[in-house]
């Protein structure tokens, strides 16, 4: 969420982060209203003002057996405007707030201008794709040879995009994901949590993900829970409504759960096999931080993601987001996409973002910084990693000529496979 005295002060910086961002927020019509609202509140106060000294002077005159039938009068009279006012401005301050949810962040300076994804730029690229002697498969025609996944009895029990890994696969997507948790835990220093999968509306609401995202998410009517779409929504928010003090910062957490997303809209992309799902896992890294260090936790985050792939041996690249691509509540996205040697083409595995202070204003995550000054803490998350993706490039790439798996040696201590 953005300072609404920020918005009012700068409405062509948030026009233009508006029509960057391809949202339809109505910026016109939440300062109409705010507007309105302030003059009803001014108005209010000085009733309120007024009502206060009529009082005094009512009680004046009652100890002084005085006549005060004209100020209670006027009191009856002013009671009733305040009465009137105070459902006014109720309505006002909801719709208000309403408005508030629908801006986007505020792209930083520094990001593409663009409409679409064809628009990101490519920062590096890290390794080379490998080079093999036959001709690789793909990965779904691997793990179906290998008995790692039953796509098809995963579509019977929940419909498709829910896979069924099994025996082998289901090992080998433990060791990727315990791997991954330790890594982050011993090497970046990281804190794991365990968190729900269910969240409250207000929970979904303080990372950015509703309102406008409500039809991608899996809803629970009778409870009005969701179910998440990543566990930066419950990790984010484990601090809502909380004040920390600057000593508590940084703080880094990284947790392993699966995720549940709708994919509304995604019709006619890339489906085949693990690319794209209903459920699925990741790791997740979530930082809080002082807001003159966040930008520098941003590549931090960025480098921790990237040690994963590195550790693997994959060819990867490091992507940044235009405005056009940028998630609604993100000022600055980092992706990493990684080579899949069958498929022949990158796949997004990593998001890692910074937000700012835009998910803590949602939430109300603040803090004290040293000279005792309240303030809102800036937040980030990225994947570290997601691992469908993940999985395709690791089957794809240390697949064999007779289209058996080698496992990547990283993950032997992690799983004792002979394939």
């Amino acid at each position: 969420m953005i300072d609404l005295k920020f918005i009012r002060t700068n409405p062509d910086l948030i026009r233009t982060a508006i029509q960057n961002k391809n949202e339809k927020a109505d910026l016109d019509l939440l300062l109409g209203k705010d507007e309105e609202r302030r003059k009803l509140q001014y108005e209010f106060d000085n009733l309120r003002a007024r009502q206060n000294a009529v009082s005094q002077t009512i009680a004046q005159k009652k100890r002084s057996h005085e006549d005060a039938t004209q100020e209670l009068a006027e009191m009856a009279d002013v009671a009733s405007r305040i009465k009137n006012l105070q459902s006014n401005l109720a309505e006002l301050n909801a719709t208000v707030e309403s408005l508030l949810l629908t801006i986007p962040n505020i792209p930083q300076a520094d990001v593409p201008i663009g409409k679409d994804e064809s628009f990101n730029e490519v920062i590096r690229y890290v390794g080379q794709p490998p080079t093999m002697d036959f001709v690789p498969k793909d990965h779904l025609d691997i793990a179906t040879q290998n008995s790692f996944l039953d796509l098809p009895r995963g579509a019977k029990i929940s419909g498709s995009g829910f896979p069924i890994y099994t025996a082998t696969g289901a090992k080998l997507e433990r060791a990727i994901i315990n791997f991954m948790l330790e890594y982050h835990i011993q090497n970046h220093g990281y804190t794991e949590l365990m968190v729900p999968l269910a969240v409250t509306r207000k929970t979904m609401t303080g990372t950015g993900q509703l309102p406008k995202l409500e039809s991608d998410m899996y809803h629970i009517a009778e409870d009005d829970l969701f179910l998440i779409p990543t566990a930066e929504v419950p990790v984010t928010n484990i601090y809502a409504d909380e004040v920390l003090s600057y000593k508590d910062l940084p703080k880094k957490f990284v947790a392993y759960t699966p995720c549940f997303r709708r994919e509304a809209g995604s019709y006619g992309k890339d489906t085949r096999g693990l690319q794209r799902l209903h459920q699925f896992n990741k790791v997740e890294m979530v930082r809080f931080v002082e807001p003159e260090n966040s930008e520098q936790a941003l590549d931090e985050m960025l480098a921790d993601a990237e040690d994963i792939l590195m550790a693997f041996g994959l060819h990867y690249r490091v992507v940044s987001l235009c405005t056009g691509d940028l998630s609604f509540a993100s000022q600055k996205t980092y992706d990493l996409e990684v080579w899949a040697a069958g498929s022949k083409k990158y796949l997004e595995v990593s998001s890692v973002s910074n937000f700012g202070e835009f998910q803590a204003r949602r939430a109300n995550i603040r803090y004290k910084d040293s000279e005792g000054k309240m303030r809102h803490l800036h937040t980030l998350n990225g994947s570290g990693l997601a691992t469908p993706r993940l999985m395709i490039a690791l089957l794809e790439q240390y697949q064999k000529a007779d289209g058996s798996f080698q496992v990547p040696e990283v993950l032997k201590p992690f799983l004792e496979l002979r394939i």
